[in-house]
């Protein structure tokens, strides 16, 4: 099975673009960030009509999340049980049966503004509620992907000008103890899983020529579960879509996971 993230800022305005990369990607699953549309806006009969069935939260012009998936998805969560939030950030749902059965958690994750800020403060708040939340997801769902745009790098490696950016939103040390506190729970960057182009990054700015000089950020993550880390195959960052007309400022990040296999009992 094939999982896929992707922060599309706007999906009223890149909704062709996802339907496009749908059809050239089939992918079982996509999780959407940035709707930054109301529900009742929600375009699920095209996505329907693309082979997909959806699940929106949505809220109007900021935030919103979705989950896209070609089989129905069950149990679906809407943001972090528990946490007091008006935000629309997290999206969760059962997909696959049986063995093969994932729990997929899409994310969200504050911006944050700048340290010190209240919005940072909001952030840290929220990553101690997601924590507190998912370290409870993995024990009823050991087969478990958390993705999303995490607005965390993990390291230097993640950063175009590590030096330039240390200290600033995105690259503190606050928010990437937070993130590493999340793999502590037993979770894998699976992009890390596999050797990789150096200066990979999931980001780029529109100002400036980023995308074109490579000026970006690693900050869209799939982490998965210790369940489903020997099962990881492959995980990419798909950067066709940043080369588009009016693009989002993100690339999709798309993991392949191999189904659960039982040995047959010795004679």
């Amino acid at each position: 099975m094939k999982f896929a993230t992707w922060n599309v800022n706007s999906l009223s305005v890149r909704l062709p673009q996802v339907l496009d990369w749908l059809a050239a990607n089939p992918v079982d699953v996509l999780v959407l960030q940035e709707l930054k549309l109301s529900d009742d806006k929600f375009p699920a009969e095209a996505l329907a009509q693309a082979g997909y069935l959806s699940h929106s939260f949505g809220q109007k012009t900021y935030n919103g999340v979705a989950l896209l998936s070609r089989t129905a998805a069950t149990d679906i969560v809407k943001n972090i049980p528990g946490f007091d939030d008006e935000m629309a950030r997290v999206i969760s749902g059962t997909v696959g049966e049986g063995d093969n059965s994932v729990r997929v958690v899409g994310a969200y994750f504050p911006n944050g503004q700048e340290p010190g800020s209240d919005k940072f403060e909001y952030k840290m708040e929220w990553l101690k509620g997601l924590r507190s939340w998912i370290k409870d997801e993995l024990v009823a769902h050991p087969r478990l992907l958390l993705m999303g745009d995490y607005n965390i790098t993990f390291d230097d490696l993640d950063v175009w000008d590590p030096e330039g950016m240390r200290d600033q939103i995105h690259c503190t040390d606050e928010e990437r103890y937070h993130l590493n506190a999340l793999i502590a729970l037993g979770l894998s960057d699976s992009y890390r899983l596999f050797a990789q182009p150096p200066k990979s990054y999931s980001w780029w700015d529109y100002r400036d020529a980023g995308f074109r000089r490579n000026r970006g950020m690693r900050i869209d993550h799939i982490l998965v579960s210790n369940a489903l880390k020997p099962l990881v195959k492959s995980c990419v960052i798909d950067k066709t879509p940043r080369k588009n007309e009016r693009p989002s400022d993100h690339a999709p990040v798309v993991v392949e996971i191999a189904n659960q296999t039982h040995s047959s009992p010795s004679s």
